[in-house]
């Protein structure tokens, strides 16, 4: 059994990795600051099996807080730090450089200073497919420049990367940085696309579409994050940087469609132009994972989302 130090720990992928380590028997500390980013409310509401777990203990501070955190790793050794809090969006971190900056990267450093000086032996950094900004070779490959990203979050989440890698070059940390290409799956961010177009098809309203359409994203589960999140803690040696995500991109209006199928409902589509940080592709190779992590992504996109649709149901009938 592992004590794994789980930043974001009540976020969407967080919470779910939070319940997959405790049913793998290991001891797991979140830290949330509960952000107004999205309702509050729904964050807790995503702890709601953790908490009631005895191996379960949450600590409600900022990654940002230098105190708080040294205050954590003194209390108790980590073997692992899963570190998935950040400042997330591409549009919103247009408006507010400064905030994302001050969080995606200082608040980085705050824990790889922590996990550096209390001997830490995993160290997992959770990055972006938007690192590879308007990248015309696809699929997106790891080796790929990566010093052209188009939003200020895309270059915080760069920006968290390479100073992994100077923790790591000067102290010798084990530190890998997972790219999340497009996660989705129950509990999803209420301000991502799946969601909200989830919600706005059930209420019968058209659906803002930007640009033709043909903008494809590597929609990735939820599940096959898990897995590669889990793969990547247990093979957590030297520094490196692997793509998770489907490697299947699916077009916009492919997206909508299948949303609708799930819902039976139509679809009215309301035309926009394209915005401003929004990339034409994202697209996986996941080749280096699959060969050095054993990571093997299975979910069908229609079923991920029939399987959403199921979750946004029951959430809406409680």
């Amino acid at each position: 059994m592992s004590r794994v130090l789980l930043t974001g720990a009540a976020g969407f992928i967080g919470s779910h990795l939070a319940e997959r380590l405790l049913a793998e028997g290991h001891e797991v500390v979140g830290v949330d600051n509960f952000d107004s980013f999205y309702d509050p409310g729904v964050k807790r509401g995503n702890l709601h099996a953790a908490l009631g777990h005895g191996r379960f203990t949450l600590h409600e501070t900022d990654i940002r807080d230098r105190r708080s955190i040294e205050a954590i790793f003194a209390a108790q050794p980590f073997d692992v730090v899963v570190h998935l809090a950040a400042r997330a969006g591409v549009r919103p971190s247009i408006e507010e450089p400064h905030l994302y900056a001050d969080v995606n990267v200082n608040g980085t450093i705050v824990l790889l200073d922590a996990a550096r000086r209390n001997g830490v032996g995993t160290f997992i950094f959770a990055s972006s497919s938007s690192v590879y900004g308007n990248n015309r070779k696809v699929p997106f490959h790891e080796d790929d420049r990566v010093d052209h990203p188009i939003s200020p979050y895309a270059a915080t989440k760069k920006a968290g990367e390479l100073i992994c890698h100077t923790f790591h070059h000067l102290y010798g940390m084990p530190i890998t940085c997972l790219r999340f290409f497009t996660v989705y799956g129950p509990r999803c961010r209420p301000d991502l696309a799946i969601p909200k177009f989830t919600r706005i098809i059930d209420a019968g309203e058209p659906v803002p579409m930007f640009g033709d359409g043909t903008m494809r994203r590597d929609f990735t589960h939820v599940r096959d994050i898990l897995d590669g999140v889990m793969r990547s803690i247990g093979h957590c040696t030297g520094f490196h940087v692997y793509n998770l995500g489907e490697s299947r991109p699916i077009e916009l209006r492919t997206m909508i469609e299948t949303i609708a199928a799930a819902l039976g409902k139509p679809a009215r589509i309301e035309p926009l132009p394209r915005q401003p940080g929004d990339v034409d592709v994202t697209y996986a190779d996941v080749s280096r994972a699959r060969k050095e992590l054993g990571y093997n992504p299975t979910t069908e996109f229609a079923d991920g989302i029939r399987d959403y649709v199921a979750w946004y149901r029951g959430r809406s009938c409680s």
